[in-house]
């Protein structure tokens, strides 16, 4: 049985030193103790804790939907080196016996970096018999159920891993926390798949019937060429799109799209029935932030979702000062909010940010 003192969080590339604040920052405030163990461009990063049961407690209590750098988080305890190639399996299970039982699934999982893609083939050839053994053991259920814990494998190389779990009401349910979307050929530009992966990271899949329905009001704002509004489009809303380039001519043969070629900042709707407003303009954080927040503050939508466009230095400090400058103009004028951020697979120097105003 190992000691379980470490979380194991999954990033973007050259954003670990993010990661590694934010979860330090985080821990603090539930008075857990650690330090953040950081190798630029690696994908991940550790956090140890300094107390035993804190890692453990931390992926409880901490919830995963909050963090915006991590992908995925999970318990760990030490790296596991000098697998035998011969039997690589008896180790893992001695690793995990006593720690969890009746997991619900399994995961074998590696960086997002060009050294963990190569070994993205061993893993999966090593899932087969390692789940028949786990299962064996107890371990693992025979059927996978989602309201158990699952268990991940880490590879740092092929004889080299960090093994643990995650509770699955409080992680990302996809492998290595990347949902897997298809370019779609007719879109206008590859930024579509931004706004499609917030649709799954923000919205719970029960509530797109109501949420992300035909027939509900958009506005897209600095929309050109239209990667956004065919998101839009593409589940049968009406769209106003503002920019003062050129929308895709595909989408405006589609009825559903009015252009207006006028600056996003300064555009302000002529009817109140507007539900969606999405904005991936390139613009300080702070100029986003307080757009978004006249929009919601003159009630002119429902939910917005936005890119906020990242510095090269302080990033989480500037992410966090955004968020709160919209906490803060939403709670002054007494409007109930609620807000998520997370740097999506799809984000590259920026993070997307999704609110939703509530009455009652």
């Amino acid at each position: 049985m190992q000691k379980l003192n470490k979380i194991i969080l999954y990033c973007r590339s050259g954003f670990e030193k993010e990661c590694a604040a934010e979860i330090t920052d985080r821990a603090a405030k539930k008075e857990i103790y650690g330090f953040a163990k950081v190798k630029e461009n690696s994908s991940y990063v550790i956090f140890e804790c300094y107390q035993d049961g804190d890692a453990q407690l931390l992926i409880k209590d901490l919830a995963f939907r909050t963090l915006i750098f991590a992908r995925q988080m999970f318990v760990s305890g030490d790296l596991l080196v000098d697998l035998p190639t011969d039997d690589r399996i008896s180790p893992i299970i001695n690793a995990l016996s006593g720690c969890i039982d009746k997991a619900g699934d399994l995961r074998v999982e590696v960086a997002d970096t060009n050294e963990g893609k190569a070994l993205s083939g061993f893993c999966r050839k090593f899932t087969v018999p390692l789940r028949q053994a786990l299962r064996s053991k107890r371990i693992l259920l025979k059927v996978e159920n989602p309201s158990r814990p699952v268990i991940h494998l880490f590879f740092i190389n092929n004889n080299s891993c960090y093994v643990g779990y995650s509770f699955s009401r409080n992680n990302s349910p996809f492998y290595m926390g990347i949902p897997r979307l298809k370019f779609p050929a007719d879109a206008p530009s590859r930024s579509t798949l931004k706004l499609e992966e917030a649709f799954h990271i923000f919205i719970p899949y029960e509530e797109w019937d109501e949420r992300l329905k035909g027939g509900l009001n958009a506005v897209d704002l600095g929309a050109c060429p239209g990667g956004w509004t065919y998101q839009l489009v593409k589940r049968s809303m009406m769209v106003y799109a503002i920019d003062n380039g050129s929308m895709n001519e595909k989408l405006m043969q589609t009825g559903q799209v009015k252009h207006y070629r006028e600056d996003g900042f300064k555009f302000m709707p002529k009817k109140h029935n507007i539900y969606w407003l999405v904005c991936d303009m390139v613009e300080k954080p702070t100029k986003v932030t307080e757009l978004i927040a006249k929009w919601l503050i003159n009630g002119w939508c429902r939910e917005a979702i936005f890119n906020l466009k990242l510095p090269m230095k302080k990033r989480y400090e500037e992410v966090k000062q955004s968020l709160q400058l919209l906490n803060n103009e939403l709670n002054n004028k007494k409007i109930n909010v609620q807000i998520q951020a997370k740097q999506l697979y799809h984000d590259r120097e920026e993070v997307t940010v999704h609110v939703q105003r509530i009455w009652g």
